[in-house]
């Protein structure tokens, strides 16, 4: 039987990007939960700030729980050592900027700076993306052991669009092209009007633990805005670096944990 934490995670993992407000039968559908296990943690979620409910009985997520997430050093950190870069790759580009950090087979993203008139993309804080797919997950998977390499070529690689890599002889070409050059290129992976290019940032080990990008649309030549990707990734490397700031490449598998307690 699960733990008591293990079902908790399980409930908030049923708020999404598109499912942000939710009632206590549909927390209890989508978790998998009883209603009646479901309406115990939701009341004391609520009770400690975790969880908010509106005037219709929607439960969101808490500002407790953002203010406990605001200390993690992958997010907090990085995000400080990396803003002035990742705003001066605005002000150049004046496109979409992401910085990313790998949990699991998935990309999260923990800064987003939308270009007012660039392409539209799906990013937004806190959104995951599987590694494949993305330039900024191509980047953490092509800097990640072996096992967890094979654990992704070995799973089912989900399209999103016609251009997606799901041939794994295809995508391990593609990780030891961006390990040679340095940076990744995501060609039409995930919308058919758009690609990335990626970078990877490296702690004060060595360690590659986040990635940095710009989206563009696909008439920009990406070799053109690579030199500014990759210096930027460097940049925050520097600080990081100085810092002595040495980072976990990556978080807990969360899904991977709720499924073997």
């Amino acid at each position: 039987m699960r733990s008591s934490t293990a079902r908790v995670f399980q409930l908030l993992d049923a708020f999404t990007s598109a499912a942000k407000g939710l009632s206590l039968t549909q927390l209890s559908r989508r978790s998998g939960l009883p209603l009646t296990t479901v309406h115990r943690f939701a009341h004391e979620l609520r009770r400690l700030g975790v969880l908010e409910c509106d005037a219709d009985g929607r439960y969101r997520i808490g500002l407790r729980l953002w203010e406990i997430a605001a200390h993690a050093p992958r997010g907090v950190g990085l995000r400080e050592a990396a803003m002035p870069f990742l705003e001066d790759l605005y002000e150049a580009t004046h496109e979409n900027v992401q910085l990313a950090v790998r949990d699991g087979h998935e990309v999260v993203y923990i800064e987003h700076i939308a270009g007012r008139r660039a392409v539209g993309v799906l990013t937004q804080v806190g959104l995951r993306f599987p590694l494949h797919a993305t330039g900024v997950g191509l980047v953490l998977l092509a800097f990640a052991d072996d096992a967890l390499q094979e654990e992704v070529m070995n799973a089912r690689l989900a399209g999103f669009t016609p251009k997606t890599i799901q041939d794994p002889s295809l995508l391990r070409r593609k990780l030891a092209d961006v390990r040679q050059q340095g940076f990744a290129i995501s060609d039409r992976q995930v919308t058919m009007d758009a690609l990335s290019v990626a970078a990877p940032v490296r702690d004060a080990d060595g360690t590659v633990v986040a990635a940095v990008s710009l989206v563009v649309t696909v008439n920009v030549p990406p070799t053109a805005i690579a030199p500014a990707v990759v210096a930027a990734g460097r940049g925050i490397s520097r600080v990081l670096r100085d810092a002595g700031i040495a980072l976990l490449p990556t978080a807990v598998d969360t899904q991977a944990d709720l499924q073997s307690g």
